[in-house]
């Protein structure tokens, strides 16, 4: 069928429908689990102050007018997080949220500018909880898809297998040879030439601009993300704290932090934190984003006051985001994010 043969069509829905049916019992299948551990399923609002305060993420804006008639920048989140924070703060200890988000800049196969995220938070319990939370996702969207393993492009994974746990510190020496803790202080304070040297010594390019961040990427892109999730899922752990904006750090070692992500087939699914609580340290690191942001981009987004004076009062807690479009696909061997979704995007 011709590619742009619209999704409407009878012939192409038809082909479309086991896919999107799937996603369904899919679904049913997560709320169901989280239902039966007492989980919450809460509803947070699209329409926030802030989209995010990620440097690379991008927001969609729009202009609320008021009873006044006076105009007010808001934007649609990029992630139901501060909301759902800020519900722990009231005083929820189990939420779970299936929440449409909205990215900018992002289209193609695993890209879509409005998609579904399944984001969860325990309160008082490890992070590392939600690692199992995420195997146990894995297997059930298996079973409800009917599927024996997990398959994008040429890769194929079993869902059911436990998966290899690395940190991001292993990764790199396995598979670029870079001893990435050797370029961080002791504080956690990265440092571009040392990474520059490693990277110069084992022929891998960067530009003579680049950040420590970017250089960070471009071996995570092109030398560690193409080993992870074949065979079995892979969770990728203990980013440096430089990388993880909403983490707290290891108590172990202040260079890294608590946070995962978890790969099957190649394909970032989720990524997981130990929740930062720290009002004044949340604001330092949204400030170092927004410079970043600024410099990259030439813009940047407001911080919400609101949510940094809820994590005053938010309890320990861990949470994470996963791409429900993206679990879908794979269960199912769709090629492309828009054959999973009712109604994609147009464009």
């Amino acid at each position: 069928m011709p590619a742009d043969t619209p999704f409407w069509s009878a012939h192409r829905h038809a082909d479309r429908r086991p896919l999107l049916l799937a996603r369904n019992r899919i679904q049913a299948a997560i709320r169901g689990w989280l239902a039966e551990r007492d989980f919450t399923e809460v509803d947070p609002v699209a329409l926030q102050i802030s989209p995010g305060n990620e440097a690379h993420l991008h927001g969609f804006a729009t202009t609320a007018i008021g009873n006044d008639g006076q105009p007010q920048q808001m934007y649609l989140h990029t992630s139901p997080e501060f909301a759902m924070k800020k519900l722990l703060a009231a005083g929820e200890t189990r939420i779970h949220a299936f929440a449409h988000v909205w990215r900018n800049r992002e289209r193609g196969a695993l890209h879509s500018p409005e998609f579904t995220m399944l984001e969860w938070y325990r309160v008082g319990e490890d992070y590392t909880v939600l690692m199992d939370d995420c195997a146990a996702f894995l297997a059930l969207a298996a079973t409800a898809a009917g599927a024996r393993a997990f398959r994008f492009r040429d890769s194929s994974c079993d869902p059911f297998a436990t998966p290899e746990r690395l940190s991001v510190a292993q990764a790199f020496l396995r598979y670029a040879q870079i001893d990435l803790l050797a370029t961080l202080a002791a504080d956690g304070t990265p440092s571009a030439a040392a990474l520059a040297a490693q990277m110069q010594a084992q022929a891998i390019r960067f530009a003579p601009d680049d950040t420590w961040s970017d250089m960070l990427s471009r071996i995570l892109v092109e030398k560690v993300e193409p080993h992870l999730g074949h065979g079995r899922p892979t969770i990728l752990d203990r980013y440096p704290v430089a990388e993880a904006a909403l983490a707290r750090p290891c108590p172990d070692d202040p260079r890294v932090a608590e946070r995962f992500e978890l790969y099957a087939c190649g394909v970032e699914l989720a990524n997981g934190f130990g929740e930062l609580t720290n009002p004044d340290e949340q604001r330092r690191r949204f400030a170092a984003e927004m410079d970043e942001k600024q410099r990259v981009y030439g813009e940047r987004y407001p911080v919400d006051e609101d949510f940094l004076a809820a994590l005053a009062h938010m309890p320990p807690s861990s949470g994470i985001a996963l791409g429900f479009d993206r679990l879908v696909m794979l269960a199912t061997g769709a090629p492309r994010i828009d054959d999973v979704m009712w109604v994609p995007v147009a464009g």
